[in-house]
């Protein structure tokens, strides 16, 4: 009698490239920095820190969820450091224009990583006339949805 051959398993397939440095050690000191005020460039050129290409692919990965939402906290404690900084840069600068300057970076940056805080306001005003009591349902959303479409072509957030 013929021996069966065993059945055949699928291997799981090797992972290639150099493994991943990913700690929550790492992350900790990747996040703490950029908390602090520091950039992420100037954060990797150090020490055992992985390459910014490598964070970035931490970011953009779904496996490291909890390190890119600890990471887009510290961006807005950075908003927050930048902000206390400016005051700090105000007080001790004693070059006037070097002192704009500075301030004026960390103001655009704080507006950009925390803009609820402290980006610009914005005014949306709308005027015009609607007759609501002649409008049937679906042609009052067509005149909403038109009025909201020209809103925001003169305003677009």
């Amino acid at each position: 009698m013929a021996k069966r051959a065993a059945p055949k398993t699928k291997a799981k397939a090797k992972k290639t490239g150099r493994p991943s440095l990913y700690s929550q050690e790492i992350a900790d000191i990747i996040c703490s920095k950029i908390a602090g005020g520091k950039s992420l460039r100037s954060i990797c050129s150090v020490g055992k820190i992985p390459s910014i290409e490598t964070v970035r692919r931490w970011l953009s990965s779904r496996e490291k969820a909890d390190f890119c939402a600890q990471y887009m906290r510290a961006r807005e404690e950075q908003a927050d450091y930048y902000a206390d900084e400016i005051i700090e840069i105000a007080d001790t600068e004693g070059d006037s224009n070097k002192a704009r300057v500075r301030i004026d970076a960390r103001k655009w940056v704080a507006s950009k990583l925390k803009p609820k805080k402290y980006g610009d306001k914005q005014h949306l005003e709308v005027s015009g006339e609607l007759a609501i009591d002649k409008l049937s349902d679906v042609e009052l959303k067509q005149q909403l949805k038109s009025l909201m479409d020209k809103a925001m072509e003169n305003d677009p957030v």
